[in-house]
C-alpha cells in the first residue's frame, strides 16, 4: 500500500498554537504534584485506568487494568501501586518500564464523565507486604507497578460526552459487534486455531484466570 504524504504538515509549536489558542488560567493552574484528598477518593472509586508507556527508544504503548474500585492501593501522597493480575504475558508495560520509567495513567469512574490524570515515574516491586494486602481470592499478584506521583490534575468531559461512552443507548447491538475470536484467529494465523478454539479459550481464560 501506497503511504500517504499529508499536506501541510504542523512542524511548531508556534504554528499549532496559532490555529488552537492557549489554555485558560484555571487549565494552567488544576495541575497539583501530590495525591491530595480529592484524586485519593477518585482514587477509591474507580475500578479502571489505561496506563501508558515507552521504551526508551520511544516506541509506546497503552494497556488497560482494572478490578474492584479501589484496587490500586494509595501509599502516601506521591506513592500509588497497580497490582498486575495474571494476564497474556506479553509484559509490554513492564518492559517498558524498565527500559523507560516515565508513565501516565488515566482513572475511570464509570458514569462520570471526567477522569484523573496521573504521571509519574514507575516501577516494579515485589514487596510482599504490599502485594499480599492486595490479594483478591486468596491470590496475590507476584508484582507490583509503584508510581512516583509528579502531576495529578482533573481532565474534563468533552470526550465522553461526544462519544456517548456512558449512555447506554449508544451502545450497538450484540450481534453487531466484532468478533473478538475470529479477529484473533486471523491474525494469527496458526494450524488448528478457529474461532471456536479461541472463543473456548477466551471464555476458560476469564472464568479461571482472572487473579
Amino acid at each position: 500500500m501506497k503511504k500517504i504524504t499529508f499536506k501541510e504538515p504542523i512542524r511548531t509549536e508556534d504554528e499549532l498554537r496559532s490555529m488552537m489558542g492557549f489554555p485558560s488560567e484555571l487549565v494552567k493552574n488544576k495541575t497539583i504534584p501530590m495525591i491530595d484528598e480529592h484524586c485519593r477518593d477518585f482514587i477509591s472509586k474507580s475500578p479502571f485506568l489505561v496506563l501508558s508507556t515507552s521504551d526508551k527508544e520511544g516506541y509506546c504503548d497503552v494497556s488497560p487494568r482494572g478490578d474492584l474500585p479501589g484496587f490500586v492501593q494509595v501509599l502516601n501522597e506521591n506513592q500509588i501501586v497497580i497490582p498486575e493480575r495474571p494476564g497474556n504475558k506479553r509484559m509490554d508495560s513492564m518492559r517498558n518500564i524498565l527500559s523507560n520509567p516515565r508513565v501516565g495513567l488515566i482513572f475511570f469512574i464509570p458514569g462520570l464523565g471526567e477522569t484523573l490524570r496521573i504521571n509519574g515515574q514507575a516501577a516494579l516491586i515485589k514487596d510482599s507486604k504490599i502485594l499480599e494486602s492486595m490479594a483478591v481470592k486468596g491470590k496475590s499478584p507476584l508484582v507490583g507497578i509503584a508510581v512516583d506521583v509528579e502531576e495529578c490534575f482533573i481532565h474534563c468531559a468533552k470526550a465522553f460526552i461526544r462519544s456517548g461512552l456512558w449512555n447506554p443507548s449508544s451502545w450497538q447491538e450484540k450481534e453487531l459487534l466484532p468478533s473478538v475470536a475470529t479477529i484473533i484467529s486471523d491474525h494469527v494465523n496458526l494450524p488448528n486455531t478457529t474461532a471456536q478454539t479461541v472463543e473456548e479459550g477466551l471464555k476458560e481464560s476469564y472464568k479461571e484466570r482472572l487473579y
